[in-house]
């Protein structure tokens, strides 16, 4: 009895030690009835799917600057123009998604609108839109925070691929605890970096306008050496249009919360409706202010800073850090190294990272819903320990952290590939939501409902055209540049989903039970079982006592000769134990074991196709990953071929080894565990303690 309990302690050890690290990670597992109790109110819901265009700020105005830099500093006196352009498509996006979810509540968003009104091919169009450009919201945006990071911090610059790929794991172990226990977390940086901003916009204008204080940016002395100089005609439309595609970066992430409705708590498209005009309202607000802030302080950014700012008459060098726009404005509106400079950039540096956010909760939801469709594996569509998709979030994680890889988590060089996926989307979107109100006008008759949805088609219908333009101008200015690579994804994503759905329709054509009769449901003529024999001993004889008991047809046993002495000694003992089933003994000169069962089963069948042939294999089965290497798997080869073979029946008789009496002791104490036979023997804490000694 010693040994027994001291193998029973020794199995619990193990079971902890592997438990204890993933409960440690990612908290405890959740019933499936406590998925309510994850749902959002909108003071969380707020940094978890807005993190992305709040944050976008940081590095969209930026980004404005340095394509207008190429004409250089006379240029600049544009961006208040393009911003305006950018707060009018923000609001334009944002009114139209606030029709999307009240009309499509169910968190398909964009892909459920295209999908509906416009067809399956444009809904995989959407999807595949969508997948890739959440991928990129998590690259550019972790990116992005590690270059803010850097440059107070020089050892993340030097290793900004490593650092940024510890991100990428650490936002997956957050977000793979849960969409609640994340949105917490997220929440209280990013407020502290909206209230940042705002408080650094308040301060600049009350001491630019009020004390008329002189504000300067630590580049305003610089000098932009312009790599066009006096661009004016289609050049300068075209830097313009350029720089506006540029800008609107901003507008990423704003599809999510229309994806992200199910996770809000109710009345759900109400509150994903608030949500989505405060998220709006706070981006264009910021953006705004930030543009203005940097016109005021006189901020300098060069797409090559090395070689095209320039310092009394010298040329920077490859040693100068550009700071992104917002440290600069933060810089001269608070000054270098106070406590609200130093609060600012740390705030922005994280919810940069913590915008990721926004993709981890938008590709899991919509990689459920396109596994429910039949487009991505069933896997996606399955809730982990903690109630989230954790397979969508993992699939996330590898591709963001492969881009990352690729690209040297460079900004400037993801970002180029940034925006051309959420205008596909857009666009198809308010195109399905036109076709969708177009519908529902035609059968209804009440004024007060016809008015609401001719008010809404015209949103609709405007945002349809808007983002339609702007898509043209990002693909015409952006593609050169890599938005190709965002296409080329879309391509990929699309053909891949294309040929999944096609392999699940034609597995599902296959398998479907017919109405009359089949062949499928015709009783076999007779049932010839068939009992693969190695050598005499209790696996074989459990296989040949369950063989008996199926009253087959006909029974015989078979073994293969590959050792003439080991078969010599097989057939001596099975007629000295009077095995009352004939043994039948196929030749294998090659020594080998799979082929010529294959071939004699194959014989079987040709020789009778109405039969059945049923094939039984006796197997043991061992408690430890390493006794599997011991053996050579002979079993499960031969199921692997038999399983292909057209009109045989495998059946595998297990026999369990003392070794695997742990993993069922492990598994009674992980779950209520019933035994054939437990319910007969009463609750568990009343069962007598089972040997560990093998049965016969």
């Amino acid at each position: 009895m010693v040994e027994p309990a001291i193998e029973r302690l020794r199995s619990s050890v193990v079971s902890k030690l592997t438990d204890v690290p993933k409960r440690i990670l990612i908290g405890r597992a959740l019933r499936s009835d406590r998925l309510g109790e994850t749902l959002l109110p909108k003071r969380i819901a707020l940094p978890v799917f807005a993190s992305d265009p709040l944050s976008s700020v940081a590095y969209a105005p930026g980004e404005v600057l340095l394509v207008l830099s190429i004409a250089g500093v006379t240029a600049y006196h544009f961006s208040p123009w393009i911003a305006v352009a950018v707060v009018v498509l923000m609001f334009t996006v944002v009114a139209s998604y606030r029709q999307n979810v009240h009309a499509y509540p169910s968190g398909g968003g964009d892909y459920e609108v295209a999908n509906v009104n416009l067809g399956p091919k444009a809904g995989l169009t959407v999807a595949s839109a969508l997948l890739v450009d959440y991928v990129l919201t998590v690259a550019v945006s972790i990116s992005s925070g590690i270059e803010n990071l850097g440059s107070a911090i020089p050892f993340v610059v030097e290793n900004k691929v490593a650092c940024a790929i510890g991100v990428i794991v650490l936002l997956t172990l957050m977000n793979l605890r849960g969409v609640r226990e994340s949105g917490t977390l997220f929440a209280i940086p990013t407020y502290i970096f909206v209230a940042g901003v705002f408080t650094m916009i308040a301060w600049g204008a009350f001491r630019g306008l009020v004390l008329d204080d002189s504000m300067r940016a630590p580049t305003a002395d610089y000098v932009i050496k312009p790599e066009h100089q006096g661009l004016a005609g289609f050049a300068l439309v075209f830097l313009l249009l350029r720089a506006f595609s540029s800008g609107c970066a901003a507008l990423t992430g704003v599809e999510a919360i229309s994806n992200g409705v199910p996770a809000f708590r109710k009345p759900k498209s109400k509150n994903a409706a608030t949500t989505l005009a405060m998220m709006g309202l706070l981006a264009v607000t910021m953006f705004c202010g930030i543009i203005a802030l940097a016109a005021a302080t006189d901020v300098r950014m060069a797409e090559n800073p090395a070689k095209d700012l320039v310092h009394n008459g010298v040329p920077l060098g490859p040693g100068y850090v550009q700071n992104p726009v917002i440290s600069q404005v933060a810089e001269a509106v608070f000054g270098k190294g106070s406590f609200l400079f130093i609060i600012l950039a740390a705030a922005t540096a994280l919810v940069l990272f913590l915008a990721a956010n926004t993709a981890y909760n938008g590709f899991p939801l919509l990689g459920s819903i396109l596994a429910q469709d039949r487009y991505l594996p069933r896997q996606l569509h399955t809730r982990g320990d903690r109630l989230a998709f954790s397979n969508g979030i993992v699939l996330l994680a590898g591709a963001a952290g492969l881009l990352v890889g690729i690209y040297g988590a460079d900004s400037t060089r993801l970002i180029q590939l940034y925006i051309v996926g959420v205008f596909v989307s857009f666009t198809l979107s308010q195109t399905g939501m036109v076709r969708h109100w177009n519908r529902h006008l035609a059968t209804e008759t009440d004024p007060a409902k016809r008015r609401h949805m001719v008010r809404s088609r015209a949103i609709n219908a405007f945002g349809a055209f808007f983002t339609g333009l702007v898509l043209v101008v990002v693909l015409l200015t952006k593609f050169t540049h890599g938005a190709w690579v965002a296409l080329l994804g879309m391509v990929i994503f699309y053909a891949t989903m294309t040929a999944i759905r096609k392999h699940y329709d034609r597995v599902a054509d296959e398998i479907a039970a017919p109405e009359g009769p089949s062949d499928d449901s015709v009783r076999p003529s007779r049932i010839h079982s068939v009992v693969l024999i190695s050598k005499i001993h209790r696996p074989t004889l459990r296989a040949l006592a369950y063989a008996k008991l199926m009253r087959s047809d006909s029974l015989e046993a078979l073994s293969v000769n590959v050792d003439p002495a080991e078969t010599k000694a097989l057939r001596e003992e099975w007629e000295r134990r009077g095995i009352d089933v004939p043994l039948k003994v196929l030749d294998s000169p090659y020594r080998e074991i799979t082929r010529p069962i294959i071939e004699y089963v194959k014989g079987l069948r040709k020789e009778s196709p109405r039969d059945a042939v049923s094939v039984i294999i006796p197997e043991y089965v061992v408690g430890h990953w390493y006794e599997h290497l011991l053996h050579n798997q002979s079993a499960l080869r031969l199921k692997g071929r038999l399983l292909f073979t057209p009109g045989i029946m495998v059946t595998s008789v297990p026999y369990q080894l003392q070794s695997s009496e742990a993993a069922k002791r492990r598994a009674r104490r992980q779950q209520d565990w019933n035994a054939p036979g437990a319910v007969r023997r009463g609750p568990a804490q009343e069962r007598p303690k089972e040997s560990s000694e093998p049965k016969p």
